[in-house]
């Protein structure tokens, strides 16, 4: 009994064990591609969140009308590399393989299940000869940002700035060593006026512009050409990345990606450089780019890297508040901290925390005012240990001619408002960098070169915006097909509230 049970519990076993019949892999079934897709296919809400004839207007004076052989629809051949971008494929012959045997990618292509899908080379070639001079990634990034806004989304009452590195396509242990100059600052014009402002007012002569200061006569220029020259690794394989220092110790080659965002994730301007350039250089360019688009903004929250005079002034010259970090005393371990040195605006001096005057000597040409004690004082100093260890017995404490934006900075930063600001950053721009590198292969290149490491930034920022505006259409009811769409269309259910 017990082995007649057991054969016809197997029996039960057997019986239940599906097989499937590989003969069903030659069945012709009659289909329509549009039912391969699922409904709530992210591309299906990509196609209805924007019109992508835009293209046309933006491609038609890179194209020729009255003569050659017809070209690939340039709609379909931006639409490969959002495919590309929006879903982190790396590398365009992947893509082509990924589209070919991807229903919805053909179906976002309005490609049939049996047409040829262009050769991957195809996008490379149309780069190199029509689309690498014009700004058309630009404007595809723009157009993208201004459904956003149109739509209610962006809100820019707050922005925040930072960078992130990409890593380069170059072997870290090829390169040679260059002698470059040193490019003066771009704010130069406006810092010398304002030392030699303040030179006159001390009572002393203006700098002229191969002065140093009243201290130093000698400038170290270079012999060749009267510059200042710094030596720099430059790699043999792509020249234009520049060696990126991440951490103490870990150095790589790199570009830097500076870019900007909303309070809800919506990247509005952005900025490539090489690795070795600081964030504080590339600012001036993006601020003014992002607060020309969006003068409503109130609130700049930027880290510890752009927390700067210059970009203190600026910020606040322009009417906006920065949010800012608390940036530890770059001091040495054991000596005075530099807020222990307080400044008596009334008298123009330096109160140490001996409570003796270190006066006004000079400003150099780097903008800072130079304050020294008197070195008889400081000799039998019972602190000298913990101030200074200079030779002369002379403490000398720098002060910025524009260290009262510093100032500024530091009570906003202390306010609730600035804490709050800042507080959003790591779910913000730094959640932005997060999700480009995670998600849409922006932790490194295969690109070689400034300008195209611009295009794949531009296009990555790019998908990553139009997702999030499908996705918030889509819950807002306003993709083009959706019967809210239609009411707003004839202007029905004007007071709808957007949710985002």
């Amino acid at each position: 009994m017990k082995a007649r049970k057991g054969l016809k519990n197997q029996g039960m076993v057997s019986d239940l064990l599906s097989r499937n019949q590989s003969e069903n892999r030659r069945q012709v079934n009659m289909v329509c591609i549009e039912d391969l897709v699922p409904e709530n296919h992210i591309l299906r809400d990509i196609d209805k969140a924007i019109d992508f004839n835009f293209i046309y207007e933006e491609v038609k004076n890179l194209y020729c009308e009255d003569n050659g052989r017809p070209s690939i629809d340039p709609v379909v051949l931006f639409k490969i590399v959002m495919i590309q971008y929006t879903f982190g494929i790396r590398s365009m012959r992947q893509t082509i393989k990924e589209i070919e045997v991807n229903m919805a990618y053909r179906w976002f292509l309005g490609y049939d299940m049996l047409e040829k899908i262009p050769h991957f080379t195809t996008f490379g070639k149309n780069y190199m000869r029509r689309f690498a001079s014009s700004n058309i990634f630009e404007r595809i990034f723009e157009r993208i940002l201004t459904e956003a806004v149109n739509a209610g989304f962006v809100d820019a009452s707050a922005v925040f700035i930072d960078s992130t590195h990409i890593k380069a396509s170059a072997n870290n242990k090829k390169y040679t060593n260059e002698l470059v100059k040193i490019e003066a600052k771009h704010y130069q014009k406006e810092l010398t006026e304002e030392i030699n402002k303040d030179r006159l007012s001390h009572g002393k002569k203006p700098l002229k512009d191969d002065d140093d200061d009243d201290n130093n006569g000698n400038n170290n220029l270079d012999s060749s050409d009267n510059h200042q020259t710094k030596s720099i690794k430059q790699s043999t394989t792509d020249p234009e990345c520049g060696l990126f220092h991440k951490g103490e110790h870990k150095v790589e080659f790199a570009y830097t990606a500076h870019t900007a965002c909303d309070k809800h994730n919506f990247v509005l301007g952005c900025d490539v450089s090489a690795g070795n350039v600081h964030d504080s250089v590339m600012f001036d360019d993006l601020y003014k780019d992002v607060v020309s688009r969006f003068p409503q903004i109130e609130m700049v929250g930027i880290d510890s890297g752009y927390k700067t005079p210059w970009i203190m002034k600026q910020v606040f010259d322009s009417g906006r508040l920065p949010a800012t970090p608390y940036k530890r005393p770059m001091t040495k371990q054991g000596f005075f901290k530099k807020y222990e040195y307080v400044y008596d605006e009334y008298y123009d001096c330096i109160i140490c925390p001996n409570n003796q005057v270190l006066s006004y000597s000079t400003t150099n040409k780097e903008g800072y005012r130079e304050y020294k004690s008197n070195p008889e004082i400081c000799k039998i100093c019972p602190h000298r240990s913990q101030c200074t260890e200079s030779k002369n017995c002379q403490k000398v404490v720098t002060r910025h001619v524009w260290d009262e934006y510093i100032e500024r900075a530091e009570d906003v930063r202390l306010s609730p408002k600035g804490k709050e600001t800042y507080k959003l950053r790591c779910e913000t721009i730094e959640r932005v960098f997060a999700d480009a590198k995670e998600k849409h292969f922006m932790r490194y290149t295969h690109f070689r070169g400034l300008a195209r490491l611009k295009m794949q930034v531009l296009l990555t920022f790019a998908c990553m915006n139009l997702k999030k505006l499908a996705k918030w259409k889509k819950k807002n009811g306003l993709l083009m097909s959706d019967p809210l769409f239609i009411l707003l269309l004839f202007g029905f259910g004007r007071k709808i509230r957007v949710t985002v």
